[in-house]
């Protein structure tokens, strides 16, 4: 698995009807920057509203995963969403002139082609894993659906599939790499019983369904009258069964083919934590609205590990943002610079690093003989470490001011003094609003805290910019 975060090289547009809306769409994936992650853009709307690949922004899962966002939706994203998954990009623009993705052959690959020949680049920030600390379990007992996230310093993914299918049977389909996902996993179609089409039309969905880029189980013993009226349903001449069940002669690409989908589809679901994972998916008879309801217990224990966990130093581990990157993002400098380095940087959470040395030249006059560093000193590069969490939300943070509006809730818990390192760690407490942003901080030394408070600030663009 990759350490730092990709992108990709240049724009590259695929387009093609979308499934259930039946509408044709262009969709261009774009590059984007550092810790920008999956965000879909609808530009034939006005405003061209941004709509996040968030579980918290899934609005409908009626055969598809359908997100929601600043009064723009994005139906069916699952399939988009796991091609960049299995390439291991994580941070793209995916502009849409059309309300969803094109359904293209009903899989992956031609997602996974064009981002390909658009080329991957490496960027300087390492990637935010989400490492899974302990077993996370769902379980839908009525639909006999159970799925379960243990942890697995790597990622794999292993779906059982059983519909009681005299066609299908039971089936497995596994990968042990993500690297596997490509060759093994991408090509694999979407698929319907029989028995659902008719139901499907009626709910006004698969408008853009077709033999071409779907596979029909036939479940049953189906007359000749059942196959015109179908021919008409699907504006086709003719339609025809195999013997092994598969309307209309097509060639199953795998035999657990449909097995492999569902691998895709969760995949394609668990983008929308919003983070990398690292653990053991094990799902049995996933769907749509298991995945998803899985996805949010994943983000649930994400942002309380992020809350709770101590921070963990490891010096030896390259920064996300260095003196140098920090330098470029905040204004300040010597000798009111404070932070030395980011090592960890999310949409919620950041997490600082400042190293105490008798050469700060506020020892020279703050307790001569008996070197402790300032409260106020505490707080101001704690506010810096928060500065870089709310400076990130822009594209242009060198065109903004981060002023701070107060201070609420602090606490000095130990005294610091020179030799010591400390860890900031910063998460929003609610999202930015007007500009306001609102945050708690706890400063860490040696994994005890040495200084708690709450914070807000403000983020205004500068004059003629």
């Amino acid at each position: 698995m990759n350490d730092k975060q990709h992108t990709i090289k240049s724009p590259v547009t695929v387009s093609g009807i979308g499934l259930h809306t039946g509408v044709m769409a262009n969709m261009t994936f774009l590059p984007a920057p550092v810790n920008h992650g999956y965000k879909f853009q609808r530009v034939d709307l006005p405003g061209q509203p941004i709509v996040a690949a968030d579980v918290d922004n899934v609005v409908d899962l009626s055969r598809g995963t359908t997100i929601e966002q600043n009064g723009a939706r994005v139906n069916t994203v699952e399939h988009t969403l796991a091609a960049v998954v299995g390439l291991q990009i994580d941070n793209v623009l995916i502009q849409l002139d059309g309300p969803e993705p094109p359904i293209m052959d009903g899989s992956s690959i031609e997602f996974i082609h064009a981002l390909e020949a658009a080329g991957l680049e490496e960027q300087n920030a390492l990637r935010n894993y989400f490492e899974i600390p302990q077993g996370i379990h769902y379980k839908d007992s009525e639909r006999e659906v159970e799925l379960a996230a243990l942890p697995l310093n790597d990622y794999r993914v292993t779906v059982m599939v059983d519909y009681n299918s005299p066609v299908l049977g039971s089936q497995h389909a596994s990968i042990t790499d993500i690297e596997q996902f490509r060759d093994q996993i991408a090509s694999s179609r979407t698929f319907c019983f029989l028995h659902e089409l008719e139901a499907l039309y009626k709910q006004n969905l698969i408008k853009g369904g077709d033999l071409a880029n779907a596979i029909v189980v036939v479940d049953r013993v189906v007359t000749e009258e059942e196959l015109s009226n179908l021919a008409t349903l699907l504006n086709k001449p003719k339609v025809a069964v195999k013997k092994e069940g598969i309307l209309n002669n097509v060639e199953l690409r795998y035999k657990n083919e449909p097995a492999r989908h569902k691998l895709l589809d969760l995949i394609g679901d668990l983008a929308l934590v919003g983070r990398p994972l690292k653990g053991q998916i094990l799902a049995a008879r996933p769907g749509h609205a298991a995945n998803v309801a899985f996805a949010k217990k994943i983000k649930k224990q994400m942002q309380e590990a992020a809350i709770q966990n101590v921070p963990t130093y490891d010096p030896t581990k390259e920064p996300v943002m260095d003196i140098n990157k920090i330098s470029q993002t905040l204004p300040h400098r010597y000798p009111f610079l404070l932070i030395d380095k980011i090592i960890y940087l999310d949409e919620n959470t950041v997490i600082g690093v400042k190293n105490i040395t008798l050469n700060e030249p506020f020892f020279q006059g703050h307790f001569p003989g008996n070197p402790v560093l300032p409260g106020v000193i505490q707080i101001e590069a704690m506010a810096q470490t928060g500065g870089i969490l709310v400076l990130s939300t822009v594209p242009d943070p060198e065109n903004y001011w981060t002023y701070f509006m107060g201070v609420d809730k602090c606490r000095f818990r130990r005294k610091v003094i020179p030799g010591d390192t400390i860890i900031f760690k910063c998460w929003l407490l609610a999202p930015i609003k007007r500009g306001i942003a609102k945050m708690e901080g706890k400063a860490f030394v040696n994994g005890k805290v040495v200084m708690e408070a709450e914070m807000s600030a403000s983020i205004v663009r500068k004059e003629g910019v």
